[in-house]
C-alpha cells in the first residue's frame, strides 16, 4: 500500500482503516458503549506511534477520523450523533475528515472565513478548505464555520463546529504530490449553499 499511495494510485488507504476497526484499534480510549475500549491516553499514543512506524500518512488518517473528529463527538455531540457517526467510524465502516485550513488564514481557527448562516431549522454553508487529510475518502466532515458575522464578536463566540454529511453542494478535488504525504486523501473541499441541519 506504501508504494502505491506514494504514486498516487491509492488516494484514500480506505482498506487500511476497515483493517484497523476491525481489530478495534480505532479510538481505543473512547468508552465501550460508542466503540471504544475504555483505554487510556499512552494506549491510544503507542497505538498511534505503531501505526506511524511503516508511514507518516497511515498516522495521519488514523488519528483524523478516528481521534480528531470522533473526539469532538464524544465531548461535546449528542447521543444520536455518537450513535450514527462515531460507532460505524471506529468499526471502520464510514470514515471522516477535519476542516479547518483555509487558503487565505491556514490553520487559524478565529480567522476562518468559511461561513454558516443560521436560517433558522439549518444552516446554509458556503466556503473553501484545503489540505484536508481524509478529504477524499470521507463520508462525512467536521468544518469549523463562522456563523458570528460580527467583526468585535469574541473569537470563541464567532465559530461553531458542524457536522457535514457528503452530499449535494460539498466538491473534493484530491491534492497530488504532497512530499511524503501522499494517499491520505488531502483534498481541497469547497461548500457551495450546503444545508446543514441544525440538529
Amino acid at each position: 500500500m506504501i508504494l502505491d499511495m506514494d504514486k498516487d494510485e491509492i488516494t484514500f488507504p480506505k482498506e487500511f482503516l476497515q483493517e484497523a476497526g476491525r481489530r478495534n484499534l480505532m479510538g481505543c480510549r473512547f468508552p465501550k458503549k460508542w466503540g471504544g475500549r475504555d483505554m487510556d491516553w499512552v494506549t491510544t499514543c503507542m497505538i498511534v506511534d505503531e501505526v506511524g512506524v511503516l508511514g507518516y500518512e497511515f498516522a495521519c488518517v488514523f488519528g483524523v477520523g478516528a481521534e480528531l473528529v470522533c473526539d469532538t463527538i464524544i465531548l461535546h455531540g449528542t447521543d444520536e450523533q455518537k450513535e450514527k457517526y462515531v460507532k460505524p467510524l471506529l468499526r471502520g465502516e464510514i470514515f471522516a475528515a477535519e476542516c479547518l485550513t483555509e487558503p487565505r488564514g491556514g490553520s487559524d481557527f478565529f480567522g476562518a472565513v468559511t461561513v454558516a448562516e443560521d436560517k433558522g431549522d439549518h444552516f446554509l454553508l458556503n466556503g473553501q478548505k484545503r489540505f484536508i487529510v481524509g478529504g477524499e475518502g470521507a463520508d462525512y466532515f467536521m468544518v469549523y464555520a463562522r456563523t458570528n458575522p460580527e467583526p468585535k464578536a469574541k473569537p470563541q463566540d464567532s465559530l461553531t463546529a458542524l457536522i457535514v454529511d457528503r452530499g449535494p453542494g460539498v466538491e473534493t478535488r484530491y491534492q497530488y504530490g504532497l512530499m511524503g504525504c501522499r494517499g491520505g486523501g488531502t483534498a481541497r473541499l469547497v461548500f457551495k449553499n450546503v444545508v446543514v441541519s441544525v440538529e
